[in-house]
């Protein structure tokens, strides 16, 4: 697969940890005082041990310069998405522009419904994620009002706003062919998580986004490729590990996780990171 020529950035997966909140923060600071590119947090309302995510982000935005933050990924089915949009444009501008979307079609779904959320079947919930994109970027539109009208979102004259500070990627976490077609018919990232992929995973399922952005005349080097990378990859093969994901696979952004430290954090950043940027210079 082809290397698209993106910037190589970094991120990391913090677990929004309930019983540890200011631990949170602490290593945000630390992933912005390191030079990190980006924090994910992972949004599961549901779940009672974790922070809301949309809160965590904007306490990080707030605690950071530099770092931008994304949920990896929004639960949509519990976050209409006029209401979503309108929550990333608000925190972008506070930010000054530090803001990414993860979305999410759903999973999980007896919790989703035992939180008052809808029960959706796997093509309901991909329709319902191509409408909730539209509905989001019309929010995003800086027109005067807006309608559409869609099986599961509809808006009808509503006044979309604010616009936010710069254009938010929507990047769409997904792994089976339909998913694939939007990301590149519609989305401006694809986030994926090894695990759940493998390297013949991505290959094929890039090619399906090429062949889809292609078609909807859209070029696949605009689409992001952000990957969550977990901790399992052993520290001295990272950077070989990674620089070979940029150039045979495309990936463009890294989100790395494990059980951080100070220190930890500090190494990956200044020893670690710059040898996969140098590696992926050096085989372009």
């Amino acid at each position: 697969m082809p290397d698209y020529g993106n910037e190589i950035r970094f991120g990391w997966f913090l677990v929004p940890d309930a019983h540890s909140p200011q631990a949170a923060l602490d290593t945000a600071a630390v992933l912005d005082r390191a030079g990190f590119d980006l924090v994910g947090i992972q949004d599961h309302p549901y779940q009672r041990g974790f922070l809301d995510a949309w809160t965590l982000l904007s306490a990080i935005a707030a605690r950071t310069e530099q770092l931008s933050v994304f949920p990896d990924v929004a639960s949509l089915p519990l976050r209409p998405p006029a209401v979503l949009a309108k929550s990333a444009a608000s925190l972008d501008l506070l930010s000054g522009g530090r803001v990414e979307l993860g979305l999410g079609a759903g999973a999980m779904w007896d919790a989703i419904a035992a939180m008052g959320g809808p029960r959706r079947t796997p093509g309901e919930s991909v329709q319902a994620l191509r409408e909730a994109v539209a509905v989001i970027r019309l929010m995003w539109s800086g027109e005067r009002s807006i309608r559409f009208d869609g099986d599961f979102y509809s808006v009808n004259g509503v006044h979309p706003g604010p616009v936010p500070a710069h254009p938010i990627g929507v990047w769409i976490g997904g792994y089976k062919p339909r998913m694939l077609h939007l990301v590149g018919e519609i989305g401006d990232g694809w986030l994926p998580s090894l695990g759940y992929i493998d390297d013949d995973g991505i290959a094929t399922a890039s090619a399906t986004i090429d062949a889809a952005a292609t078609a909807a005349g859209r070029d696949p080097s605009s689409i992001r490729r952000i990957l969550n990378v977990g901790g399992d990859i052993p520290l001295d093969d990272l950077p070989r590990r990674l620089s070979s994901l940029a150039l045979d696979h495309g990936i463009d952004t890294f989100i790395l996780g494990g059980h951080p430290t100070d220190e930890s954090l500090t190494y990956l950043a200044q020893e670690v990171l710059p040898r996969v940027r140098d590696g992926v210079a050096g085989g372009r």
